[in-house]
């Protein structure tokens, strides 16, 4: 038999160290041949112990490679000239990339065949094989990073008396059955890459800052700290009927609570952009990433249909009881608002979901002060009449006028412009609106 190195094949006259990369490239690949007693030029030198150097490769597959690829092994003993060779025959394995045990999901542990040699996969390379491996659905799809640590996950996990082990990590997902972390154990680490921006500003625009702040680390524990966040700034307000004080906050707690869960449990995971929450004079906006499932409609959400994105990340968040059941989240919003008077809003698009909660003080304020606000009938008489006095108008001026909010401002003069009862000019800071002539 004349032995020669190619794509499939590769010599080595010892159990070296560097076998392990030779394996796992022909797994990574099509598959190969490894013989041991070779010699790169093809001169057969043979093994004293070939037995014994099947078992050295044995346990060193068995320990140093993951996940477990000793089913796509078969090692033979073959004599050659009088002499004693291993024969490895390694397969394709079924749960690619395979990989240094150490190094973990990384170049410097993954191997790929190209041409005679084994070389580092790279990153887009590794992506694609998990992609290939576990599918499209990100939670199940294995981690780059393995070196994870769950110190906030444990703490939310006892505050319920749960235990976070290994094996409640490959029950609920956080591992596969290899012990390799998944993307879920990714979003629940203390190295999770997701964030949450959080930005205040002045009055009902951003023009002007007040604060902004980006929050990390496991989804728990930004979880904790946007809600402590909020709270802080969700302030009480007070008035009187008769003699009885009655206290209210800007915004209602359970409002803010499932808003933030629902920002957090039904996000778009597969892009790393973050998610944002934006607090104004008169609202708070909560914009998350991934629009609505296809098939789901707005109207399907306000009624309490769920079709979850994240199943397993909303298992282990109703496991920890922050959600009672799916799809109740909305209905709970609605109903924190019930007898106020005024209505959150939902706003979709292709790649973006967003829940807006008005302010409650804000709008009693306004009653207060504006008397004189027209019902929702006059508006767009009022608009006119504004648009006669003035010649031209920006849209602060019928925010002003009608004391609305700025959402229900520009739905208004979106409306009255497609109708024709007026002309938009310029763009952006520049916008403003005119009678027709």
């Amino acid at each position: 038999m004349v032995f020669k190195e190619s794509e499939t094949v590769e010599l080595k006259s010892v159990v070296a160290d560097d076998i392990k990369k030779e394996i796992i490239a022909f797994a990574n690949c099509e598959g190969g041949k490894l013989y041991i007693g070779v010699q790169d030029d093809g001169t057969v030198i043979g093994l004293d112990d070939p037995d014994g150097a099947a078992l050295q490769v044995s346990n060193m597959v068995r320990d140093a490679i993951k996940p477990d690829l000793t089913m796509f092994l078969h090692y033979e003993t073959l004599n050659e000239d009088g002499k004693q060779i291993v024969a490895v025959d390694i397969q394709q394995g079924t749960e690619r990339p395979y990989y240094i045990a150490k190094k973990g999901l990384r170049p410097e542990g993954v191997y790929v065949r190209q041409g005679y040699s084994s070389v580092p996969a790279t990153n887009t390379a590794i992506r694609r094989m998990i992609k290939e491996t576990d599918g499209d659905h990100f939670e199940d799809m294995r981690s780059l990073n393995q070196e994870l640590t769950f110190e906030a996950a444990k703490k939310q996990f006892a505050k319920k008396d749960l235990p976070l082990g290994e094996a409640q990590m490959k029950t609920l997902g956080i591992m596969t059955h290899d012990g390799v972390y998944t993307n879920l154990g990714l979003l629940l680490s203390d190295q999770c890459v997701h964030t949450i921006k959080v930005a205040a500003f002045e009055g009902t625009t951003q023009s002007q800052f007040k604060d902004r702040k980006e929050f990390s680390g496991s989804l728990f524990q930004q979880m904790d700290e946007v809600y402590d966040y909020i709270d802080f700034r969700n302030q009480i307000h007070s008035s009187y009927q008769k003699l009885y004080r009655i206290d209210q906050r800007d915004y209602p707690e359970t409002a803010v609570r499932e808003a933030l869960l629902n920002l957090l449990i039904h996000r778009e995971y597969s892009y790393r952009a973050s998610s944002f929450v934006s607090l104004y004079a008169d609202r708070i906006e909560f914009t998350s990433i991934g629009g609505l499932l296809s098939g789901v409609t707005l109207n399907d959400v306000m009624m309490g249909i769920s079709v979850c994105r994240n199943i397993k990340l909303a298992n282990i968040f109703y496991r920890l009881e922050l959600i009672e059941a799916y799809g109740t989240g909305m209905r709970k919003i609605r109903e924190a608002y019930s007898e106020t008077g005024k209505n959150p809003e939902i706003e979709t698009s292709e790649n973006a979901f967003k829940i807006i909660l008005p302010n409650l003080n804000v709008q009693i304020e306004t009653k207060k002060t504006d008397v004189n606000k027209p019902a929702d009938d006059d508006q767009e008489e009022a608009v006119i009449s504004l648009a006669k006095k003035q010649g031209t108008f920006i849209r602060k001026d019928v925010q002003k006028e009608l004391g609305i909010s700025q959402t229900t401002c520009g739905r208004l003069l979106k409306k009255m412009v497609e109708n024709g009862q007026i002309i938009q000019e310029g763009k952006s800071r520049n916008t403003h609106y005119r009678l027709p002539e």
